[in-house]
């Protein structure tokens, strides 16, 4: 089965946008994941450059946030609706905000990754950089990436 995925830039301020972004938050986070929904949403998400991805059929399947401050970078809410899941799309997510920040010229990424999906972001160039934490009662590590300087076109 071949499908094809659309990755969009998503803009926050636009009300159907950030519906489609909140309603797959809503499902894997707030949901699948028991987090708090007073944890969920924060002043953070009017500043980020949002991803939204979309499958051939236009239904918004995947979201992803980046958060840019000077030349440093924040990845994170990264979510994958579960019938979508190990199809390739959260590396596809990855590789379109890595491909942002380079534009952006940003040179260090960071994130927080639950710790079973460190060799996901392992398998992307990110390495752990601290001990393991727990946020909203999942255990987490920090994880960061240095980019290069050349954008390959």
């Amino acid at each position: 089965m071949t499908t094809s995925w659309h990755a969009k830039i998503a803009e926050w301020s636009k009300l159907n946008e950030r519906e489609a972004i909140k309603a797959i938050r809503q499902q894997v986070f707030i949901v699948e994941q028991h987090v708090p929904v007073e944890l969920e949403w924060d002043e953070l998400d009017s500043a980020c450059l949002h991803l939204l991805i979309s499958s051939a059929n236009e239904r918004n399947i995947a979201t992803a946030r980046m958060h840019i401050e000077s030349t440093s970078a924040y990845i994170g809410r990264m979510a994958v609706l579960k019938p979508y899941r190990q199809q390739g799309i959260g590396s596809l997510m990855l590789q379109t905000l890595l491909e942002q920040a380079q534009l952006n010229a940003v040179k260090t990424v960071t994130l927080n990754a639950q710790t079973v999906a460190i060799g996901f972001y392992e398998q992307h160039g990110f390495t752990v950089t601290g001990d393991e934490f727990p946020d909203a009662g999942i255990p987490h590590y920090k994880m960061t990436k240095h980019l290069t300087d050349q954008i390959h076109e």
